[in-house]
């Protein structure tokens, strides 16, 4: 597996990671034994960048990929994510910044994730009331502490990359990014390289949609989160299976699937960019893992530019709630 360096950072991961929020909730019941299996198969591929949060569960996931690790804690990368608050009944709190709360989130994700220090820290969303040199001041006091690494941001501002990047320097912003979400390359990609701060990419084969797998709402479980996105209801699922016919042309004449193209295009935008495709299956692991190997051309990328310019899906990303946490 290809290595890639995370910003200036000296942080090296694997080209493409391993996004574990699924194996847990959001995307219909998981099943451990069978995550725990995928997570091993992903070490063993060379994918050492596992990707978690406290919220994820809420809670179980960290366990999970502490059960997951005992003895091959030194082959991965561990990131996970504080600043989503939720109950243990899985009830949403809101967004929490203060510096007593990242020390105190910190301490239990160490915990849950059976390890001393965490590989690389996040942000999962900017706190509005809090300001973001006293968060980040506080997850710089996580690093001289040894608890921490390396610390991120997700979906962060501009403003706000610059003020964090002036207390301590920031590893990684993690931001949706993929064919259907091209909203970052305007202002947010640019930022992040003149900063010298790498992009980590999630929902990169955007929440599934992208691999041709859904042609209905009844192909998703009844419990899953997605059944709620904008951008898989009404008209705008029909608009986006329109997208997903391009990438499934498209795919079949490079000989491989839609899922491999997808990832192929993310990982030719950029060496400082690394997806983190979920999968909660062997089989789907192993075939994200190898898009590494499709190359496309230039022409091609010309190609599905112009068949997926910026705004091509229809439906905004979240519910209205959601997308007001957005680029604060």
């Amino acid at each position: 597996m290809e290595q890639r360096a995370l910003g200036q950072s000296g942080l090296r991961v694997s080209a493409i990671g391993l996004g574990c929020m699924g194996m847990s909730e959001f995307y219909g019941t998981g099943d451990d034994a069978a995550s725990i299996a995928t997570i091993h198969r992903a070490i063993d591929l060379g994918v050492t960048l596992l990707d978690t949060a406290d919220i994820y569960g809420p809670f179980t996931n960290e366990r999970l990929i502490g059960r997951a690790l005992a003895g091959r804690r030194n082959q991965v990368t561990i990131a996970t994510k504080f600043g989503n608050m939720r109950a243990e009944d899985g009830g949403f709190l809101g967004v929490n910044g203060r510096p007593d709360y990242v020390k105190s989130a910190c301490d239990a994700s160490l915990q849950r994730l059976r390890v001393d220090t965490i590989d690389l820290y996040y942000q999962h969303r900017v706190d509005a009331t809090v300001p973001i040199e006293d968060t980040v001041g506080a997850m710089a006091e996580l690093v001289t502490a040894g608890k921490v690494r390396y610390i991120g941001l997700s979906e962060a501002g501009e403003d706000t990359i610059r003020r964090a990047f002036g207390v301590h320097p920031i590893t990684a912003l993690q931001t949706e990014y993929s064919l259907w979400t091209r909203d970052p390359e305007a202002a947010i990609l640019p930022l992040c390289r003149e900063l010298g701060i790498g992009f980590v990419a999630y929902s990169p084969l955007g929440r599934g949609f992208l691999t041709g797998r859904f042609r209905s709402l009844d192909d998703l479980p009844a419990d899953d989160w997605r059944r709620k996105n904008p951008r898989f209801q009404g008209d705008n699922f029909t608009k986006n299976l329109d997208l997903v016919a391009h990438v499934e042309a498209l795919a079949e004449r490079k000989g491989c699937t839609p899922a491999q193209l997808a990832l192929a295009w993310l990982l030719r935008q950029g060496a400082d960019i690394v997806p983190i495709p979920g999968s909660k299956r062997i089989e789907r692991l192993e075939e994200n893992a190898r898009a590494v190997d499709v190359a496309l051309s230039n022409d091609e990328l010309r190609e599905i530019d112009e068949l997926f310019p910026v705004g091509a899906a229809s439906g905004t990303r979240y519910a209205e709630a959601g997308m007001k946490t957005l680029n604060r």
